[in-house]
């Protein structure tokens, strides 16, 4: 995968229209569901057997990831989980998966959040 540098954030932006101050406004329950659409993208794809998609949706994700990390209010007990997330999803996708996590796995663990988020909405 490749990471090209710029001001904003240390690479390159995917999500050009989003803004930290936008992002910020989300709970961290909508933030994390957000992610994990692009992680079922991630998955979805690469079960089709499309690489160049997968990584695209995987790069995606890692980005609404860091801006989540960003996030002031995520500072206080959660980082360290999110950090976690971070490091075992670029295990899983681009690396040995020392973790021995599945597809299955981040699809539950992103699912959560998803009804989480709903629940917060009154849904």
């Amino acid at each position: 995968m490749k990471i090209v540098k710029d001001q904003i954030g240390g690479a390159m932006r995917i999500h050009k229209d989003l803004t930290p101050a936008h992002w910020f406004t989300f709970s961290l329950f909508e933030q994390l569901a957000n992610v994990g659409t692009d992680i079922a993208r991630t998955i979805q794809w690469k079960q089709n057997g499309n690489s160049d998609y997968s990584t695209k949706a995987f790069e995606r994700a890692l980005e609404l990831l860091d801006f989540t990390i960003a996030d002031p209010k995520n500072k206080k007990g959660t980082l360290k989980e999110i950090l976690r997330v971070r490091e075992a999803l670029v295990d899983h996708f681009m690396y040995d998966n020392e973790y021995m996590t599945t597809d299955e796995y981040w699809q539950q663990y992103f699912f959560d959040f998803n009804y989480a988020a709903a629940v917060e909405r009154g849904r």
